[in-house]
């Protein structure tokens, strides 16, 4: 199907963003020694794409809407580059975090524009499959990247080891971006514009074309006309999300809490600082680098699962599942390196069974993230704000949660100094409480056209469910 390839060209995007977000794993003790900083400075080093990230998410929902979704997408594609040659380049360590925040803005960007391409091109009916394509681009994106830092150490002899043109292995894993990054820009002249930004700006028959190769033999005018009246008649712009709660419409702060639960519940701290992690409890690097790719791996497989189940058991099923598991791994690790016993760096030491147990239980977390909270959240970002606000509910939501995994990486140092216990403990109390938000608040989006959309939220209040009445016609 068309629509299959154009969502999967919107979700290279996904990759890159993968990609550059856990290529630094490899790099990170390298980048360390040879510029010799401090934990506090080569933490902020590792964050500092996510700032980036923050900042082009914002940016995504304005380019989105004033130039279009291709055009936002040729942008980020051109951040990935500049980013790419100039990490893998640059001999400052300033300079080195100025690209990575640049890269950090392509990320940010493409977690905007993918998830609100695909949900706008995609038939209802398969809209869950084909937004989840998003969260398994980027978990290959990671996969890959560190597949790519586990080979260039290998064949390096280490990732401060030099390779080929005398540029050192851990420079190799931000080079090889550039390859992704150019074909992801090169395939976005392949596909077309959004229906949806080509009704709002008055291309109609451009968008009756782009509807019929995606949706079929369909009453392309009556679809047209039912875009029309999701829209205003203006350019939409962030002023159009300000509403009663906290200065925001509902809709937004439950855009802003699915986010931020993903990132609290710690994912990125199996991804960001893993081999790190498990170096520190006994591991060598080679063997935490394979780990890592194993962890990777999993991720894989279980976004395949929700892929496979989005459709047909909905949403919120996934996410509640995905966060009672979440929690009971995650207070497992809790418990076991809270009681390990510490050498004389203060690491701890896992004896016996304890790391075993604690692989097996990092390994389950990620499996019921990966078939909910990972692919869910970005289907549900690209399909729950109606038309009028997408982009720029979208940009905020995706703004809160770089600043989130912001959060959650540059706090990890500290926790592990305090305990490996305490942080994973902290993680498994965001896992509850992600479980009772989405239980309280979060309403089915499974097989809703986009149009039908409500601004307003169900809340509950005791038993019973109060919704607030929908601006446009569910019918």
């Amino acid at each position: 199907m068309a629509v299959t390839r154009f969502a999967f060209t919107a979700a290279l995007g996904g990759f890159l963003f993968g990609y550059d977000s856990a290529v630094i794993n490899g790099a990170v003790t390298a980048i360390g020694d040879h510029y010799r900083v401090s934990g506090g400075a080569l933490g902020f080093t590792v964050s500092s794409a996510l700032l980036g990230a923050a900042v082009g998410a914002v940016l995504a929902g304005r380019v989105a809407d004033r130039f279009g979704r291709l055009k936002a997408m040729r942008l980020a594609a051109v951040m990935f580059l500049i980013s790419a040659l100039g990490a893998g380049l640059v001999d400052t360590l300033g300079l080195l975090i100025v690209f990575r925040v640049i890269g950090g803005v392509g990320v940010g960007m493409a977690s905007v524009i993918a998830p609100a391409y695909i949900a706008e091109i995609a038939p209802a009916r398969i809209r869950g499959r084909l937004g989840s394509v998003q969260q398994l681009a980027i978990v290959l994106g990671i996969f890959i990247a560190l597949l790519a830092d586990y080979v260039l150490a290998n064949a390096a002899g280490g990732s401060e080891h030099s390779l080929a043109l005398g540029l050192a292995a851990w420079r190799w894993m931000f080079l090889a971006m550039a390859v992704p990054a150019v074909l992801y820009g090169g395939l976005t002249l392949t596909i077309p514009e959004s229906p949806r930004y080509l009704v709002s700006r008055m291309r109609l028959d451009a968008a009756r074309d782009v509807l019929r190769r995606v949706l079929g033999d369909i009453d392309v005018d009556a679809k047209v006309a039912q875009i029309r009246q999701s829209l205003t008649e203006r350019p939409p712009k962030l002023a159009d999300l300000r509403g009663p709660v906290l200065g925001l419409l509902p809709i937004v702060w439950v855009g802003i809490g699915l986010s931020v639960f993903q990132q609290f519940v710690g994912i990125n701290v199996i991804f960001y600082y893993s081999s790190v992690l498990w170096r520190a409890v006994g591991f060598s690097e080679n063997g935490s680098l394979v780990i890592t790719v194993i962890t990777s791996v999993v991720n894989i497989a279980t976004t395949l699962v929700a892929i496979s189940l989005i459709d047909k058991v909905g949403r919120k099923p996934l996410l509640l599942i995905g966060s009672a598991g979440m929690a009971v791994t995650l207070g497992a690790m809790a418990v076991i390196f809270g009681s390990a016993p510490v050498n004389a760096h203060g690491e701890p030491v896992l004896h016996g069974a304890a790391g075993p147990i604690a692989l097996v239980a990092a390994n389950g977390f990620v499996f019921f993230f990966g078939m909910s909270w990972g692919p869910v959240v970005w289907v549900m970002l690209g399909e729950k704000f109606p038309n009028r606000i997408r982009a720029a509910a979208l940009s905020i939501s995706a703004s809160a949660q770089w600043l989130a995994n912001w959060v959650i990486t540059t706090s990890f140092p500290t926790l592990k100094g305090a305990g490996l216990g305490l942080a994973y403990g902290i993680y498994a109390g965001f896992a509850v409480l992600s479980f009772i938000f989405v239980r309280w608040v979060i309403t089915e989006t499974n097989g809703r056209e986009l149009e039908t959309m409500p601004e307003q939220v169900a809340v509950r209040a005791g038993t019973r469910a109060v919704r607030a009445r929908p601006q446009f016609d569910e019918t």
